[in-house]
């Protein structure tokens, strides 16, 4: 279902602040579908791997401490142009960028710390829906 899925995960930011039912309804009344979600944390290696496209970027370590710090809450999501209409409903990655009523203006409060991650396209939607999923636990 190319186009049809994205992934997402409410950070370790948000999920402290308890922010993940705000988002979760947020996406839900947006149109999106869950079709598979979890609570889990990210382990050292589990993060690195996750983000090995930011390795040699000066705020890696920062990112992979930052994602292992608490536990995330990952999940893919159905809706026709899943991953062009999550980047709308998720707002600019600085929270000062953000269009109101995004998500990242509503629960961000940094460039770091900035609520959500949502996939850039369809095929990383699938390779990190498939990184925190096995194909038994999507419905």
């Amino acid at each position: 279902m190319a186009g049809n899925r994205t992934f997402t995960m409410i950070k370790p930011d948000a999920v402290e602040k308890g922010h993940i039912g705000g988002i979760i309804e947020q996406i839900t009344a947006s149109g999106f579908r869950i079709v598979a979600m979890k609570m889990t944390q990210m382990t050292k290696t589990d993060a690195e791997e996750f983000y090995a496209i930011h390795k040699e970027r000066p705020f890696f370590g920062e990112l992979v401490e930052f994602m292992t710090r608490g536990p995330i809450v990952a999940a893919i999501l159905e809706k026709d142009n899943a991953v062009d209409d999550f980047r709308t409903l998720i707002g600019a990655t600085n929270p000062e960028d953000a269009a109101e009523g995004t998500i990242r203006k509503k629960y961000a409060t940094s460039v770091g710390e900035n609520a959500v991650h949502g996939s850039d396209s369809d095929e990383n939607a699938a390779i990190e829906g498939a990184f925190h999923f096995s194909g038994r636990e999507m419905f």
